[in-house]
């Protein structure tokens, strides 16, 4: 059994970079992984969109990966998707881990939920090619619930947040290797949300290059679960 003091012990090599209303007063997160082009959205964005650096270390990086790349065999990346919203991907749910990837996936849902939140138990993997890329979407009612949490692993990326309402309202956010981020309430529902094309993929005039990247995601059941039909994951997620 993980006792609790491990965790704690590892909870402490992170840093958080953008949790302003959660965790401090001040709400000037620009500084760091936020580029807001609409300032007056900020405070909403900053306390529902949360971004902790160095979540994971190399080798636990390293850990989540020898789970994760056996799993690919025989699965090529697809490039046709039923309504074009991803390009270049593959993906898998997993529910086998090591202990040590374990160990990090309690971590990640301790720090992504509260005790009120009823967890999805299977983690949702998702690997982009080079060339590959998200396009805007909010993730279904039907099978995700008020958080999205997510790790970045191998490459960093730009993700594009765009308000619902008013889609000249934006923001983006650095994914750094190895970072986690937590989507959350109005945010998490209010927000398309986006991986930028390698042409495209700069934050703050900075080229951002997205290598292949694997995301390791957990959710929130819905209020309401209905059975999820089987077939493509991305088809269920992409989908309102």
């Amino acid at each position: 059994m993980i006792s609790l003091a491990v965790v704690c012990r590892c909870l402490s090599n992170f840093r958080v970079v953008a949790t302003c209303r959660r965790y401090s007063s001040n709400l000037d997160c620009e500084n760091e992984v936020y580029h807001f082009h609409h300032p007056e959205i900020q405070e909403n964005a900053t306390r529902d969109m949360l971004v902790f650096d160095n979540f994971v270390s190399e080798e636990e990086e390293n850990h989540l990966l020898s789970d994760i790349e056996p799993k690919w065999r025989r699965l090529r990346y697809q490039f046709d998707h039923w309504d074009n919203a991803i390009q270049g991907y593959r993906e898998k749910e997993i529910n086998s881990w090591s202990n040590e990837s374990s160990l990090i996936l309690r971590r990640l849902r301790q720090t992504a939920f509260s005790d009120l939140d009823t967890q999805r138990s299977l983690v949702h993997v998702l690997d982009l090619a080079d060339n590959g890329y998200i396009k805007p979407h909010i993730d279904s009612t039907r099978f995700c619930g008020r958080v999205i949490a997510g790790l970045s692993l191998l490459s960093p990326s730009v993700m594009r947040l765009t308000e619902n309402a008013d889609q000249s309202k934006y923001f983006d956010v650095l994914l750094n290797r190895r970072s986690l981020y937590i989507m959350k309430d109005g945010v998490r529902y209010n927000y398309s949300h986006e991986i930028l094309p390698n042409e495209s993929s700069y934050f703050k005039g900075d080229f951002i290059l997205k290598k292949r990247r694997i995301s390791v995601i957990c959710r929130s059941e819905p209020d309401s679960v209905e059975s999820q039909p089987p077939g493509d994951l991305l088809n269920a997620h992409l989908s309102n």
